[in-house]
C-alpha cells in the first residue's frame, strides 16, 4: 500500500557506522527507493584510478565524472578500502560535490510511482541535499569500533592486529578529511535524531529508527 503523502528520510554518518544496513531495512520496511550516494563517489574514484589519475585533482575527477553514468554502482570493486578512500578525496573536492547536488536532490523529490518515497545515505544529506525533510537520522560509532567492523568484513575472524591498525587508521584519516573539507563537512543537522550504533545490534537500531520516523509522520 502506498502512503498518502511522500517521505524522504536523509540517512547520515561515518564510514562503517552501519548507514548501508540501516538504509537497506528502512528502504525495505517503508517501501522507499534507495541511493547510497557514496556509491556515486566511490564510482568517480574508481574511474579516476582506472584512468590513472589521482583522485585529489579537480582535473582527473572531473574526467571520470563524465563517465558516471555508464559505471555499475553496484560492482564490488567500489567497496574495497582503497576505493573508500578514493571516494573520500574526490568527495572533499568542491566542484566535485556541486556537480553531483542536483543529481541526488532531483532523486530525493522524484520517487519511482509504485514508492512511499525515498531514502538517501550519504554524508550531507540532513545539510545540504534535503535540509527541508523532517526526517533525518544521524548515525555514529566509536572508531575503534567502526574500525573492528571494517576489519572483520574484509579478514573475518582473523587476528591480524597489522591489517585492523591500518583499517583504523584509514578510517581516522577519512572521518578527518569528511569533517574537515570546506564543502558540506560530514556533520549532525541540528534537528537530525541521533543514534549511536556502538553498542547496538541492527535491530535495536532499526527499531529506533523507526520510532523516529513514526514520530515525525
Amino acid at each position: 500500500m502506498l502512503l498518502s503523502k511522500k517521505l524522504i528520510i536523509a540517512l547520515d554518518g561515518p564510514a562503517a557506522s552501519g548507514k548501508g544496513t540501516l538504509g537497506r531495512r528502512l528502504a525495505a520496511h517503508y517501501n522507499l527507493a534507495l541511493l547510497d550516494t557514496g556509491a556515486l563517489y566511490r564510482a568517480v574514484g574508481w574511474n579516476v584510478i582506472q584512468k590513472g589519475g589521482n583522485p585529489s585533482n579537480v582535473i582527473d575527477a572531473l574526467e571520470a565524472l563524465k563517465d558516471l553514468s555508464n559505471i555499475d554502482l553496484s560492482n564490488k570493486e567500489l567497496r574495497s578500502e582503497s576505493i573508500g578512500t578514493a571516494a573520500s578525496q574526490v568527495a572533499a573536492l568542491p566542484t566535485i560535490r556541486h556537480a553531483l547536488v542536483d543529481f541526488q536532490r532531483t532523486f530525493a523529490n522524484n520517487p519511482p510511482p509504485n514508492k512511499n518515497g525515498t531514502i538517501l545515505d550519504g554524508r550531507d544529506i540532513g545539510t545540504v541535499i534535503c535540509p527541508d525533510t523532517p526526517f533525518k537520522i544521524f548515525i555514529t560509532a566509536d572508531v575503534e569500533i567502526r574500525a573492528k567492523r571494517r576489519f572483520l568484513e574484509e579478514f573475518g575472524n582473523d587476528e591480524n592486529a597489522k591489517e585492523y591498525k591500518k583499517i583504523l587508521n584509514k578510517l581516522r584519516d577519512r572521518d578527518k578529511r569528511d569533517t574537515s573539507r570546506a564543502s558540506s563537512p560530514l556533520k549532525q543537522a541540528k534537528n537530525a535524531h541521533l543514534i549511536d550504533t556502538s553498542y547496538s545490534d541492527i535491530e535495536a537500531v532499526f527499531d529506533a529508527a523507526i520510532k523516529f520516523v513514526s514520530s515525525k509522520m
